[in-house]
């Protein structure tokens, strides 16, 4: 990548290429499943800011009014997560969006093209940064056990499965605070869901995409992986437990409310 020797944006690209690493280990990144994007505009300097575009410009669906001139590493459509993980700046680009915010170009000095849902991840920035929310992290992922649980229609009734997942063990109701959100099923990478995400983001950490996978914001790309990591551990025990033949007793609404008070969680 033909930018200056930048140590805050390596070590950016070193935390997507971890995360990424999970993400295959872990099963949740079937061929080129899943994608993430970082706001990477406050770790460029002005001289990479001005770095001239190896591509043309890429006109986006609407305009992007919070992220005029930002500057997105986001993984590359039709690319393997193992493969961002081995060899990240082959798999991944740096993009900069237009000061009118309707179109973008790729700066990176490998010309990969975003990933297809880019319009989405950027629709849900474009939201976060308008409200003045830090969050510069969009990572989504095809978490099985989760996944699975979509398919029981019984969980997709607003908040059950949130309250399910933090039932199975103290450290979701920390890790996860704000819970569980559920969008019904919607075409992938569709701005239809992107909207439907966005409505829910000022409520929940976490969104499950029914039939389809989970989305996490955050500060930092290790922070969002945390989260869906999590409720994926609380997953297992709920399946495990049914597998085992028995409903998991799961804590108690008195005992997560206590959880709450102990460590002041939203």
């Amino acid at each position: 990548m033909k930018l200056i020797k930048n140590d805050k944006l390596e070590c950016q690209i070193a935390d997507v290429a971890e995360v990424a690493g999970y993400l295959w280990q872990r099963g949740w990144a079937e061929r080129n499943g899943g994608n993430i994007s970082v706001n990477v505009t406050d770790l460029l300097t002005d001289e990479e800011k001005a770095l001239p575009a190896i591509s043309e410009r890429y006109p986006l669906p609407k305009v992007m009014n919070a992220l005029k001139g930002n500057f997105f590493l986001v993984t590359g459509t039709n690319r393997r997560m193992r493969y961002v993980a081995s060899h990240p700046m082959e798999n991944m680009a740096v993009i900069r969006i237009s000061d009118t915010g309707d179109w973008y170009e790729i700066i990176a000095d490998n010309p990969v093209r975003p990933t297809s849902e880019l319009p989405s991840h950027l629709s849900m920035h474009d939201y976060l940064k308008g409200r003045g929310i830090d969050n510069k992290v969009v990572l989504h992922t095809h978490p099985t056990d989760l996944v699975a649980m979509t398919h029981n229609r019984a969980f997709l009734q607003p908040d059950v499965l949130g309250k399910l997942l933090w039932s199975m063990i103290p450290e979701t109701r920390v890790i996860v605070p704000k819970g569980l959100g559920i969008v019904p099923y919607k075409l992938p990478g569709s701005l239809e869901l992107a909207d439907a995400t966005i409505r829910l983001l000022d409520r929940y950490d976490v969104v499950m995409w029914e039939k389809h996978g989970a989305l996490a914001v955050g500060g930092d790309v290790i922070e969002c992986f945390d989260m869906i990591d999590t409720l994926s551990k609380s997953a297992q025990i709920y399946l495990q437990a049914r597998a085992m033949g028995f409903e998991p007793e799961g804590l108690t609404d008195e005992q997560s409310e206590e959880l709450r008070k102990a460590f002041r969680l939203v």
